[in-house]
């Protein structure tokens, strides 16, 4: 009997022993593994280039946390066992083998909410501001770090509420924004926020302009003064002009091969710019547009203006044109009590700086922006000389749907004498037909100044009204 028991308990304690060489090995393991974790990302946030993707360090930190949970349970089911059974002597050593790993382990996960806090790199603010422009290399907490002038710097920071609490507008601070591009226009974003503060800009809007089309859109606010005309002349009188020539006092650029208003009027003079080569001419080539049809036929590429507010008498007031001019569309809406507002560029000649001269309201916008407007707010939406068959098909179906979105149910898109190639007709035509607007005006002509392979399109389309699902 006494050989049997020595046996049982030799037996027992060799189960134990095994037991806890396993359990002891895997916290071992789960140690060494938590350990390198925990290095692996300080060295992350030392040397920003260790790793790029966000998402798995942040399934990894879990997958400790889980795992350290697992082994904690195990050795404390394990501990209490020990206390329910027998008190020996070497019962006492295991249990207090235990309860030291348990400490170690206990400490190691202690130290995981911290590295979750000091790697606030992967919180979602960060993410969805920078995390897709910057390499690995050049990843770091901040995204204005990403670049040297101080201008820069303190523009993109994060602006903290002096009061330490939520504004009016829900938010503990304000994020200032620049277009995504922007990262990949460093140097010449640079020189455009190079300057001094509190002084006359320098003369750039040549660079500002070609960051905008690069997609450098918004541009950041700039803390120095807009340059003005060196003669600046106060404008003539509402009442008269809409159709007169501005005073060449009021210039205020010097980069365009016309140095005056009366040069860009002037037909016989070189003038830089394609678009709309005539556009300055108010008295010969502005004043009978959209009232006066330039071709009398039937399938003319252009609508007179009352036949297309008649469609939707005393509705139309507000609308926006999107084309490149010099608001000659604004003035003659105008006349039909419609306030419009112009967005255009500096397409080689001074469009805003002659929009406002005249009275009208120029919105420096290009392609690449979002509308800013409030959904379903505006009345019509008008364009020409801009939609053409250069636009890519996608991108001509995001500006769409965004010119869709600030259209109110029952308001008017105007498409202007659009031309593209015979052969891109249809694929151009499928992307209006998208829209599913009810078609008031639709005609397709051929476009005769240079051969017979462009043909113009336009038409006069309504919004349906489509109810809440």
């Amino acid at each position: 009997m006494a050989k049997q028991s020595v046996g049982l308990k030799l037996g027992t304690w060799r189960g134990i022993n095994r037991s806890l060489l396993v359990l002891g090995t895997l916290c071992f393991f789960i140690l060494v593994a938590t350990f390198s974790k925990f290095y692996s990302f300080r060295s992350l946030l030392i040397a920003n280039d260790t790793y790029c993707n966000q998402e798995k360090n942040s399934q990894t930190q879990i997958q400790v946390q889980k795992n350290l949970q697992i082994v904690i349970q195990k050795i404390q089911r394990e501990i209490q066992e020990i206390q329910n059974s027998p008190t020996t002597e070497s019962s006492l050593k295991h249990h207090s083998f235990l309860a030291d790993i348990l400490g170690l382990i206990e400490s190691v996960q202690e130290s995981l909410p911290e590295i979750q806090e000091v790697s606030h790199l992967d919180s979602p603010i960060n993410e969805t501001y920078y995390g897709h422009f910057l390499g690995c290399k050049q990843r770091s907490v901040e995204p204005g770090e990403y670049f040297l002038i101080e201008e820069i710097r303190k523009y993109v920071k994060m602006k903290p509420n002096r009061l330490g609490k939520q504004n009016f507008m829900a938010a503990n601070g304000t994020f200032t924004s620049i277009g995504h591009a922007c990262f990949a226009m460093k140097r010449e974003l640079e020189e455009y926020m190079d300057y001094d503060i509190g002084e006359i800009c320098n003369d750039d809007w040549k660079l500002a302009q070609k960051l905008m089309v690069h997609g450098c859109d918004p541009l950041p606010r700039r803390r120095c003064f807009s340059r003005a005309p060196q003669l600046y002349d106060k404008p003539f009188h509402i009442n008269e002009s809409m159709w007169k020539l501005p005073n060449d006092r009021n210039v205020r650029w010097n980069q365009y091969r016309c140095k005056n208003f009366t040069c860009l009027a002037s037909n016989t003079t070189r003038k830089g710019f394609f678009k709309c080569a005539n556009c300055f001419d108010l008295a010969n080539h502005e004043m009978p547009r959209w009232v006066q049809q330039a071709n009398t036929s039937d399938n003319a590429a252009d609508f007179v203006a009352h036949q297309v507010l008649d469609i939707k008498p005393g509705e139309i007031r507000i609308g926006l044109d999107f084309s490149v001019g010099t608001g000659t569309f604004a003035a003659r809406m105008r006349e039909f009590n419609v306030t419009v507002v112009t967005a255009t560029i500096n397409f080689g000649a001074p469009f805003s700086e002659m929009i406002s001269l005249r009275g009208l309201v120029p919105l420096y916008l290009t392609i690449n922006q979002r509308l800013p407007f409030f959904d379903n707010t505006l009345d019509m939406i008008h364009t020409t000389r801009f939609l053409d068959g250069w636009i890519d098909f996608v991108l001509l179906d995001f500006v769409l749907y965004d010119w869709d979105r600030v259209l109110r149910p029952g308001g008017l898109l105007w498409i202007d004498s659009f031309f593209c190639l015979k052969e891109d007709l249809d694929d151009y035509l499928e992307s209006f037909k998208m829209l599913r607007y009810k078609k008031h005006k639709w005609v397709i002509v051929p476009k005769l100044d240079k051969d017979d392979r462009e043909v113009f399109f336009s038409a006069v389309l309504e919004k349906p009204p489509r109810p809440f699902r």
